[in-house]
């Protein structure tokens, strides 16, 4: 699902709200999130989930291609976890 597509089914599920509005929203739910990571801060979303940044060391790792040497520099990365509600939920649907 993209943001768009989002943006549609809430504002399909919620008439009463215009699609500016909603589309409001979601931006700064978004921008919220970002922030946190940003800050260095764990974002948890009961039910559904928690987002953290994780610290990557530097590596030395190898070209598949030619088996040289390639240095990798280190950085971050956004860890999400699903909670135990939404991996029970997945678990329980199985698409065809």
């Amino acid at each position: 699902m993209t943001r768009a597509e989002l943006i549609e089914r809430l504002v399909a599920e919620y008439p009463g709200l215009t699609k500016k509005d909603l589309q409001r929203v979601v931006e700064a739910i978004f921008e919220a999130i970002t922030a946190g990571l940003e800050n260095g801060d764990r974002v948890e979303l009961r039910g559904f989930g928690s987002f953290e940044v994780r610290a990557r060391n530097a590596r030395i790792g190898r070209n598949p291609r030619t088996g040289g040497i390639v240095p990798v520099a280190a950085k971050r990365h956004v860890r999400f976890r699903g909670s135990k509600q939404l991996q029970r939920t997945m678990t329980a649907v199985r698409p065809e």
